[in-house]
């Protein structure tokens, strides 16, 4: 990473709580791909590829989510161009960000995820998988990129 500014931790960033489970959150319009961090945030794990239903049925099964793990807070994917902009869909990811926020009052912050899911594509064609079965896990395994990857950065930025 030759860019200081991706290592250097935002407000938001510093707004999570160091320990305590945080949730990553690789946001879609038709699906939500979610990980899960062990309790000290050395480790993201996928968690669930939630489809999306309603706005009453993303709340209660968020907060069913919320309730479970005692989440301390949220790492959303923010979809960027290549060249670093903000478009569309980095737009509608900070307002799905804001949702949760006003929904749960946990601190959100967000993560370049440029080709996370690319990525997750990649490692889903390395195993032997059926394409329905790399289907049902691509967006959950992006959650867990995103989320790694905030974790090592907050890591790397606090030695």
């Amino acid at each position: 990473m030759s860019d200081p500014s991706l290592l250097a931790l935002s407000d938001e960033d510093n707004a999570l709580p160091a320990r305590g489970y945080l949730l990553g959150i690789d946001y879609g319009t038709v699906r939500v791909g979610i990980s899960v961090s062990d309790v000290f945030q050395n480790i993201a794990s996928p968690l669930h590829n939630y489809q999306r239903v309603s706005r009453a049925a993303d709340e209660q099964f968020f907060c069913k989510l919320l309730k479970e793990y005692q989440a301390v807070g949220f790492v959303v994917g923010l979809p960027l161009h290549m060249n670093g902009d903000e478009g569309e869909k980095a737009k509608e990811a900070r307002n799905y960000g804001k949702w949760l926020h006003s929904l749960t009052k946990l601190p959100v912050t967000f993560q370049d995820e440029r080709l996370s899911s690319v990525q997750a594509e990649l490692l889903l064609h390395s195993v032997s998988l059926t394409h329905k079965q790399r289907k049902s896990r691509v967006d959950k395994l992006a959650a867990q990129i995103v989320l790694q990857t905030w974790l090592n950065r907050r890591a790397n930025t606090q030695k």
